[in-house]
């Protein structure tokens, strides 16, 4: 059970109900994790807005990778869970890759730059090395591409963050971060 509230679709707030209802038409349900940020309309609405322009950022496949691994290091089981549907159902990431971006890798060269380096940018909290930002470069990303990575770091780090605290249910096919990757 949540330690925090997570309303039914009616009982979230006012301010929240056009938000969620813009998630509804584009997943075709409202999952737990939204409805929890409406309980705050102003976080709903950052979050949101940080989701879709991250949409039309790097690539589908790379996004959800990097969440993954962010979700597989912070022991959020439930944005492992979700993260892992995703991957599989709209990213058609393959079992193999799946499990390679839970271990911070890829079997795709240029994407396993970006998830090795979004890994790094959570372990160490920014505090990357040249030679980390090097790297990175070397597999094709550009300075906008790093910030990119970050951003999609930050971003996943609420998500797990909250969850975590939440204990959110989990409303996916259940994974859990102690189970072999």
């Amino acid at each position: 059970m949540s330690r925090l509230s997570v309303p039914a679709r009616a009982d979230a707030p006012a301010a929240s109900q056009p938000l969620l209802d813009a998630v509804e038409q584009k997943l075709g349900v409202v999952p737990n994790l939204f409805r929890l940020i409406g309980t705050s309309p102003a976080a709903l609405e950052g979050f949101l807005g940080l989701n879709s322009a991250l949409g039309r950022a790097l690539d589908l496949k790379t996004r959800e990778r990097i969440a993954l691994a962010v979700a597989q290091a912070n022991g959020c089981d439930y944005c492992l869970s979700a993260h892992t549907y995703l991957g599989l159902n709209l990213a058609k990431l393959t079992a193999e890759e799946v499990a390679l971006n839970r271990r911070g890798g890829s079997g795709d060269v240029k994407a396993d730059a970006a998830v090795a380096f979004a890994i790094k940018v959570m372990r160490e909290r920014g505090n990357v090395t040249d030679g980390d930002i090097a790297a990175v470069r070397a597999a094709g990303y550009s300075d906008a591409g790093i910030v990119e990575i970050v951003a999609v770091v930050a971003e996943n780090v609420f998500t797990n963050f909250l969850n975590n605290v939440a204990r959110t249910e989990i409303d996916f096919p259940v994974v859990r971060v102690d189970e072999a990757a």
